[in-house]
């Protein structure tokens, strides 16, 4: 190295720029995010549309609707004309019930009609992703069962949801089933769909010892979208029950989020939207996990509309 090639180096490495032979930005560019709740959240609000200007006027763009529900389809999608704010993604709310695991060939058979059914409700309110946990592991189901029973079923509504342009977005929960994220590449892999990817949920993971930067890193472009609360180990720990560990808010968890925001960055997360998963209420509480989630997502705060 001579002289000229020498100062351009240390010009570098004073920049931190400079990791062995490889150059990197300092800081990754920061991929522009939505922030959301879901519609069960808003506790305040008589009407859809009610609900949805309150969400908004606290800086709020999208929610994410159950189905079934009781929720009246016409009046979502005049709220959101009305409102501006997005239903970006529906939730498969019987996916615990009538799993697509269950050795009951009926209950799969239910589980499957639920699953349709949210496919063509977020075609109806403009969604593009429905939510779903594909199965759970217990006595009566090993995880290989799961596994098989699940994707076959999965693979039934495929079709339905290639017609109607809507992705199927896994999620992996305290269901004793796809804990690592190899697994979950391959079970989103052997389905072999464009149309399938997946939903991670930054704080559900924190338990299993694989940080939430390096399962996002993995997931790469079968990244969906993804949602979070807050997980501490210690009130885990000091509790003696792993449900306690979701005590903590928004932000005071053990989750590494400078690390999830720059692994979002670098695999390019297009959905745009992160979804809070927390206990809901009034204004204030809304308020209060608005203003967590500018903070740690490194967004500008809130500014409250007219009127």
């Amino acid at each position: 190295m001579n002289r000229r090639d020498f100062l351009n180096a240390s010009a570098i490495v004073g920049a931190g720029l400079f990791t062995g032979d490889l150059l990197i930005a300092a800081d990754p560019k920061r991929v522009p995010l939505k922030k959301a709740v879901k519609f069960g959240m808003i506790g305040a609000g008589k009407t859809v549309q009610e609900k949805f200007e309150l969400i908004k006027k606290l800086g709020f763009q999208g929610v994410e609707i159950d189905s079934p529900s009781g929720l009246n389809l016409k009046e979502a999608n005049e709220a959101q004309k009305a409102t501006g704010i997005k239903i970006h993604g529906v939730v498969d709310s019987v996916h615990w019930r009538d799993t697509l695991s269950s050795p009951d060939e009926k209950v799969r058979a239910k589980g499957l009609a639920a699953l349709i059914q949210a496919l063509e409700d977020a075609k109806t309110v403009g969604a593009d992703t429905v939510l779903l946990v594909p199965g759970v592991v217990n006595k009566d189901v090993t995880y290989e069962d799961c596994y098989k029973r699940s994707q076959e079923e999965v693979k039934k509504a495929i079709p339905t949801a290639e017609k109607l342009g809507v992705k199927i977005a896994i999620e992996t929960v305290w269901n004793n089933f796809i804990t690592k994220p190899e697994q979950m590449i391959s079970y989103v892999d052997d389905l072999k769909s464009p149309f399938v990817g997946t939903y991670f949920d930054c704080s559900n993971m924190v338990k299993y010892g694989v940080s939430s930067g390096d399962w996002i890193r993995k997931l790469g472009k079968r990244l969906l979208k993804f949602d979070f609360k807050g997980y501490s180990l210690t009130k885990a720990k000091d509790a003696k029950n792993d449900w306690k560990g979701f005590d903590a808010k928004i932000g005071e968890g053990d989750e590494n989020w400078p690390d999830v925001l720059n692994a979002l960055a670098e695999v390019g997360y297009a959905g745009g939207w992160a979804t809070a998963e927390v206990g809901g209420g009034g204004e204030a509480v809304l308020k209060d996990i608005a203003e967590r989630m500018d903070k740690i997502l490194e967004l500008k705060p809130a500014t409250p509309s007219k009127g």
